[in-house]
């Protein structure tokens, strides 16, 4: 299987990353300087984030401006109470699943929201208070979500992620298992699931058919495995070292690449949320030379 550079891009979460372990996307620099630096690394596409004050239009021009492509960008929000919450996030989904459409992406990451009061933000990576009928409310809210955007012509690729109410491997099956494949597909976080303690190697294996889309994701296995121990909170674990850049951690990236069928033809997504590095600008290039080598 070989990647195309193009579709190796980057989530540069780096530049929104606090030092409480959590992220803010208001402390960003401007998008201009975020997206130079970007494609100085050597990094082709950017996961498409449409700012309030552009059109989709403008995005694509920007992005065109400085050599970029758009890459799947991600929708999220909370797990709806009601009614009224779901046609909510249901309006979301398809105001920015048109913006997929729009910029020629035919596929968008689909998660439930987290925040900082919510319960496996507070016991990360271990399924808490998780129930056999939140888990059916959370199936249905994906699959909402991906005949909304489906409707659009866009794929909805599933992402399990910490924090959420669907976060382990136990999970992610039971939602894969449950809704059709023509209406969600995959869209695995190596570095999420392999928190949760999920054999990823062997999921990606098994569902690789459905896999969209993948967001690389470098973590310390002893810190996950002593937080999850030890019951840290999602911030402690993060502040504790977790993440790193890709390859430099962990995670067998090669092989978790290989299990990937053969056919694969998505998108690598690059996401290192506060990593090793001293600046954001230095944690974006040794990114930019991991993808490099992937060519």
């Amino acid at each position: 299987m070989t990647i195309s550079p193009e579709k190796i891009a980057i989530n540069p979460l780096q530049w929104i990353a606090t030092d409480d372990g959590w992220i803010d996307p208001s402390i960003a620099p401007p998008l201009a300087e975020r997206l130079k630096v970007i494609k100085e690394s050597g990094i082709r596409s950017v996961h498409a984030e449409v700012p309030a004050d552009l059109t989709t239009a403008e995005y694509a021009r920007l992005l065109a401006d400085h050599g970029l492509l758009p890459a799947p960008g991600y929708i999220s929000g909370p797990l709806p109470e009601d009614e009224a919450s779901l046609r909510e996030l249901l309006h979301k989904t398809d105001r920015m699943s048109t913006q997929m459409a729009e910029l020629g992406l035919p596929t968008v990451f689909v998660a439930t929201g987290m925040n900082k009061q919510a319960p496996r933000v507070h016991r990360p990576a271990v399924g808490a208070d998780g129930t056999p009928e939140r888990l059916e409310r959370v199936r249905d809210v994906f699959a909402r979500m991906g005949e909304t955007t489906r409707a659009n012509g866009v794929t909805a690729a599933f992402h399990p992620h910490i924090g959420t109410w669907a976060e382990t491997e136990e999970e992610t099956r039971f939602i894969l298992d449950t809704v059709p494949a023509d209406v969600l597909s995959f869209g695995p976080d190596i570095g999420h699931l392999g928190w949760a303690g999920a054999d990823v190697i062997g999921l990606i294996r098994e569902y690789g058919e459905r896999v969209a889309a993948m967001h690389v994701k470098d973590y310390h296995a002893d810190v996950a495995e002593r937080g999850r121990a030890e019951g840290w909170t999602y911030q402690q674990t993060v502040l504790a070292g977790l993440w790193a850049e890709p390859g430099h951690a962990s995670v067998d990236i090669p092989a978790t690449l290989a299990a990937l069928p053969d056919s694969f033809d998505g998108w690598l997504v690059i996401e290192v949320d506060k990593g090793a590095q001293a600046t954001p600008e230095d944690s974006v290039r040794l990114c930019g030379e991991w993808a490099r080598r992937q060519h």
